[in-house]
């Protein structure tokens, strides 16, 4: 059997489309230890997530870590699961059917747009099997990670080209490698935090909390940090924040390592004796809320904050389903696919369905049956 999957996919009549890809990072099945050591056992093996030689990772991966973290990390998922399921799949499923509307009212039936989850379901495989079955010859990646890392964006791209990698006729492909400065994801951004403080009332310091990544990375060419910091920065200035008002953190750090600090944990006690009694919390780099935003900040970090003498941490969720973030993501997604068929409206799209007709009746002359 050939490893080139796909064979059966070319028709003259099909009709073509552009294949969005939208990717985030994933979650269990289920708030159990089994379902949860499944999802870690694929996601902590990633040579991108933890860069430590294979061997020596392996052994520490199935006789430490798999045995012990599963069943707390269960624990955590279980404070935040719906009855939908994953925080994460659910707004990200809901994302989903939001941008592929807008597509659909700018670009017409000519996008689809397939969810994809690098770890857990549904997973890259599925999501591109649902592209390629639409007929998508050109496809182009969104992963939900706004500021650029390796052990998210990059891994992203080697399981996508992996997949690929067993396609007979492989689609055109353009990847989006970030948006940490885009215009219309900052201003959404900038909105949200703006809306909350109108609601809720503004707190003495807002914290910009990123997830973190070893130093290490930044120190071999990760632009990681630097995205951050300039989404921040933008965004504070929009907000009119003078210095001292607001700072960037980093949070979720994992093993013994240095992590990229300051880490949110500690910025947040150091707030608290400091005698800072209301904190705003937002966190950019999470395109839907998920364990990290929804129990890490908004329940540990929350409770260790006033334990430690603070008053009130109010955690601004994520951008999630608002229109003006799914508009952002349809415009992103409008400047990659610049030059592309579907990309093209009016007389335009006469002339390409006449051209694809003409094509169908040559191949048919020479013999074509489908």
């Amino acid at each position: 059997m050939s490893r080139y999957s796909g064979e059966q996919d070319h028709r003259h009549d099909a009709t073509e489309c552009l294949g969005v890809l939208l990717v985030n990072l994933g979650s269990p099945d289920a708030p159990t230890p089994a379902a949860v050591r499944r999802y870690l056992a694929e996601f902590l093996w990633d040579p991108r997530v933890v860069e430590i030689p294979r061997p020596l990772w392996w052994l520490l991966l199935h006789g430490m870590v798999l045995r012990t973290r599963p069943r707390r990390s269960a624990h955590a998922y279980q404070r935040i699961w719906t009855d939908e399921g994953s925080p994460l799949r659910v707004i990200s499923e809901g994302q989903t059917r939001a941008l592929q509307r807008v597509l659909a009212d700018r670009y017409g039936d000519r996008v689809r747009v397939a969810l994809a989850m690098r770890y857990g379901n549904p997973s890259i495989n599925a999501g591109l099997a649902l592209l390629r079955a639409a007929k998508a010859r050109r496809i182009v990646v969104l992963p939900l990670y706004p500021q650029y890392s390796a052990a998210a964006t990059g891994t992203v791209f080697d399981a996508v080209a992996a997949e690929l990698g067993t396609w007979r006729w492989v689609p055109e492909l353009r990847f989006v490698n970030h948006y940490h400065d885009d215009a219309g994801y900052l201003a959404a951004l900038v909105a949200s935090i703006r809306e909350s403080w109108e609601r809720h009332g503004r707190a003495e310091r807002l914290l910009f909390s990123f997830h973190g990544v070893p130093k290490r990375s930044l120190q071999a060419g990760d632009p990681y940090y630097c995205h951050c910091q300039k989404t921040a920065r933008l965004a504070a200035e929009r907000l009119g924040l003078p210095e001292g008002h607001w700072q960037i953190a980093f949070q979720s750090r994992f093993g013994r390592a240095e992590w990229l600090q300051p880490y949110t944990d500690k910025t947040l006690l150091q707030w608290a004796g400091d005698g800072i009694k209301q904190v705003d919390v937002v966190c950019p780099g999470f395109a839907a809320d998920c364990l990290e935003t929804l129990e890490e900040i908004a329940m540990l970090n929350k409770e260790a904050f006033l334990a430690a003498g603070g008053e009130r941490l109010h955690y601004i969720p994520a951008l999630n389903e608002r229109p003006d973030h799914i508009a952002a993501l349809a415009n992103v997604l409008a400047k990659h696919i610049q030059g592309w068929p579907e990309a093209i409206t009016g007389q335009d799209v006469a002339r390409l369905e006449d051209e694809a007709l003409a094509c169908l009746s040559r191949a048919r002359a020479l013999g074509a049956e489908k």
